[in-house]
């Protein structure tokens, strides 16, 4: 296994563009961990709080995966701490081999990830406009971070953490609100490129404006920003929110590509 990664792991992941979107981003920077056979596993972990990522090709054998185990437990990533990203087949296996081992795992979200080649206008309109976070919404969109790593529990900071965050979503010029009528901020999405692709993520209403459509019209305002932009435009949902996801579909959004997280 090598612990640097050259075109044969962007081609690989290429076959699975939606589904390891993210993967393919982050392994391209500081990594805490990374391996790669450039053929059949990438297994990369960038670090606390956020989950170790495995790829493997759809017809991994048992043999493939037992590796992918190995290695797992071989740099102390099957510790309890760390959650991972991982298609059906191998989170099975890995749940079926932890419990030999006296290792409790179990599938705690299941992921949906979309596109939207063709994005549709909302249907149902709401009051307010899309706003660009600038340098004096940091403090808004810190909170904003806060409450939604909070809702959906996973690679949860300080505050000192979402700060950081925030400065430098602001300073990718890709992060907005919408304000409503009365210029309340209601609701946040962002979106990062990578590549002829970008992330729409942070997709948040504020507990007290919710079921207005403002998440929805300001998706769809994001999304055709992406698409000027000159990417397509994905994301990552749970799929237990079928509301959400509902939501997502009616804009445009289609499905790609299912994965899970385990821990």
């Amino acid at each position: 296994m090598d612990n640097f990664t050259d075109d044969r792991d962007i081609r690989l992941l290429d076959g699975d563009r939606y589904t390891f979107f993210i993967l393919k981003r982050i392994m391209g920077g500081k990594c805490r961990l990374l391996l790669t056979d450039h053929e059949r596993l990438i297994i990369c972990y960038t670090g606390h709080p956020f989950p170790a990522w495995i790829w493997t090709a759809d017809d991994a054998t048992e043999e493939e995966m037992k590796k992918a185990y190995m290695l797992a437990k071989e740099n102390s990533l099957l510790d309890g701490k760390h959650p991972f990203n991982l298609k059906y087949g191998l989170a099975e296996y890995f749940i079926r081999r932890a419990a030999e081992d006296g290792l409790d795992m179990s599938v705690t979200m299941n992921m949906f990830a979309y596109d939207c080649p063709e994005p549709v206008a909302p249907e149902d309109h709401c009051d307010g406009n899309i706003y660009r976070c600038m340098e004096d919404d940091v403090d808004k969109l810190t909170d904003f971070i806060d409450l939604f790593h909070r809702e959906v529990g996973i690679d949860q900071k300080d505050r000192d953490g979402y700060r950081a965050d925030a400065v430098e979503a602001i300073e990718s010029g890709n992060t907005y609100f919408w304000k409503n009528e009365e210029g309340k901020t209601v609701a946040s999405c962002r979106f990062q490129p990578a590549d002829d692709t970008a992330s729409v993520n942070l997709v948040l209403t504020h507990p007290d404006h919710r079921r207005k459509h403002y998440a929805e019209n300001l998706v769809y305002q994001v999304t055709m920003k992406v698409i000027e932009a000159g990417f397509t435009p994905m994301l990552y949902t749970n799929a237990d929110y079928v509301a959400s996801n509902a939501c997502y579909e009616k804009i445009g959004y289609v499905l790609r590509g299912k994965l899970c997280t385990i821990g």
